[in-house]
Formats: structure tokens, C-alpha cells, sequence
């Protein structure tokens, strides 16, 4: 009886880990390839889902609110990109600021701290109530279609000039300028990037769990990073193309939902549910040192 509620409980993981694989790869293009900790994520999700909630309440197209939710995003990596770059604020704590601002642009794009989306009368692009169904409706259809539309964008942006200076300015800072590349022009880009593909998970999370909460990108980062460091872990040496290790992004969300919902199912108490997203993070962090400590001595000399 309890193998069935896990059962019935893993296409929501899996529906949940896909949107959330979306924001993991926003995390991915400033963690990973711009080489910078950015913490506005925690904000702007909740910024992307509450202009998606207003315009969805507002009769707008879901699409275009999806649209609209990502330039919005861009804006809150703007501003972050502004305060490390032009002043000079180091970047982990301009995404501190960005963050704590956006909570109060959020509860007055809101007007409320929370703001529920009446399914059975909006247009939405998917549900958790159809979760299950063996339908169009599911959810995972159109969240596999914005996956894949995502990557590939990503794939042939990166593929150009522009992405390919961008990839430059992360890798190595000082050789970028040297090359005569703007770089504080690419980590603005950057960041408007990462956050706008934040804010567009965002959009798609406040449709499928029916509401928006000012707090619901609370330790985002961590679900985020978590995605980032499971994708690299299990897949670094099979993906070695670049839209594959963004697939190996999302892929690692799920994983780890799927891991949080079945640590739940054997009976961990909810109140320690935060505590466990930062050990399976930390988990994850270390196996990359623990690899190369214990088995991947380098041989002797003489060997």
C-alpha cells in the first residue's frame, strides 16, 4: 500500500523536477559558465510567477504571459548585473540585494503575499491536477516541449560570437579583456539570461501549483545548484556535448525530487525537509572530492 503512494506520488516529482530543471539551467550559465554565485534566483522566480499570475488573471494568452515573466526576469538579472559591475559590489552580494528588493516588488506586483489562480475558469498551459492523465493535458508534454525549446536556444546562442564570448569571460576573465572583450558587458548579459530562464520556471510553477507565493523561491539557489551538481556527478562522462550537459541539468532536478520525495516516503519528518535538501547537496558536492581522494590516486613514479 505504501509502494503505491510512492508510485502515484512520482509523475508530480517528475512534473516538478522538469520545471524546476528549467531554473537549474539559468543557475548553470552563471555558475558554471560564467564562474559567478549568484543568489537573485531566490527572487526573481517569485518574480517571473507573479507577472504570470497577474497577466493569467488579466485574460492574457499563457504563452505570452511566459514571455513577458522571462523579459521581466532579465530586468532582476539587470539590476544585479548594474550593482557588480558599475558599483563595483561583489557578486554574490548584489544577488543578495536584487533578492531582498524583489521581495517587495513581488508583493506589489502581487498586491498580497499569496494570490491563487482559479484553474477551472483561466487558460493555463498545464496543471498538477491532470499530473496523472493519459491525455494532452499532462503537464509533462508541454514542460518536455519548453525544455527542449530552451536547450536549443541555449545550444545555438552559445554557438555564436556573442555566446562564445560569454563562455570566454567566465572560463578566463583576464585573457577575455586582453582579447578585447567587454566582459562586464557579458556578466550582465549573463545574469540577465540566467534570471530570465529563473523567472520563466517561475511563470510555469505558479500555473501548475495554481498560486503564487512571494516566498516560494525560499532557497531556490539550493534546488538549483543541487540540479547543477547531480547532472555533473552522474552524466559528466557520457555528456560531453554542451545541449547534452544542459540536459544532464534538468535531468539531475528530477533526480533529486525524486530522491526528497522518497526519503519522505520512508518517513522523515516535514520539519527536517530543508535540513535534507542541504545534506543532499552537500552529498552531491563532495562525491566529485571524494572521487579524487580516495579513488583516483595518482600512481608512483616507478609504477
Amino acid at each position: 500500500m505504501e509502494i503505491i503512494k510512492l508510485i502515484n506520488a512520482l509523475p508530480g516529482c517528475v512534473s516538478q523536477g522538469v520545471i524546476w530543471g528549467i531554473m537549474a539551467i539559468g543557475v548553470y550559465i552563471t555558475y558554471r559558465i560564467l564562474d559567478v554565485a549568484d543568489l537573485t534566483v531566490d527572487g526573481s522566480i517569485a518574480t517571473g510567477g507573479a507577472v504570470a499570475t497577474v497577466l493569467l488573471m488579466a485574460g492574457v494568452n499563457p504563452w505570452i504571459a511566459l514571455i513577458v515573466a522571462f523579459v521581466v526576469g532579465m530586468l532582476t538579472g539587470l539590476a544585479t548585473g548594474i550593482f557588480h559591475t558599475f558599483m563595483g559590489i561583489p557578486a554574490i552580494l548584489a544577488g543578495i540585494l536584487t533578492q531582498l528588493s524583489l521581495y517587495s516588488v513581488n508583493l506589489a506586483i502581487l498586491g498580497k503575499a499569496n494570490l491563487p489562480l482559479n484553474a477551472t475558469k483561466l487558460e493555463l498551459l498545464i496543471s498538477q491536477r491532470n499530473v496523472r492523465a493519459l491525455s494532452l493535458d499532462n503537464p509533462l508534454i508541454v514542460l518536455a516541449i519548453v525544455t527542449a525549446g530552451v536547450i536549443a536556444l541555449l545550444y545555438l546562442f552559445f554557438g555564436t560570437e556573442l555566446g562564445c564570448s560569454l563562455r570566454a569571460t567566465g572560463a578566463n576573465n583576464a585573457m577575455a579583456r586582453a582579447q578585447g572583450i567587454n566582459t562586464n558587458t557579458n556578466k550582465v548579459l549573463g545574469l540577465m539570461l540566467s534570471n530570465g530562464l529563473v523567472a520563466l520556471s517561475g511563470a510555469l510553477l505558479c500555473q501548475y501549483q495554481g498560486f503564487t507565493d512571494v516566498g516560494m523561491g525560499r532557497g531556490a539557489i539550493v534546488i538549483g545548484l543541487a540540479a547543477v551538481i547531480i547532472g555533473e556527478v552522474l552524466f559528466s562522462k557520457i555528456f560531453n556535448n554542451f545541449a547534452l550537459k544542459l540536459l544532464a541539468v534538468s535531468i539531475g532536478a528530477v533526480i533529486y525530487f525524486v530522491v526528497i520525495q522518497v526519503v519522505l516516503w520512508l518517513g522523515l519528518d516535514t520539519d527536517f525537509l530543508k535540513m535534507l535538501q542541504a545534506l543532499v547537496v552537500a552529498v552531491f558536492l563532495a562525491i566529485p572530492y571524494w572521487k579524487g581522494k580516495y579513488f583516483n590516486k595518482k600512481t608512483g613514479k616507478g609504477a
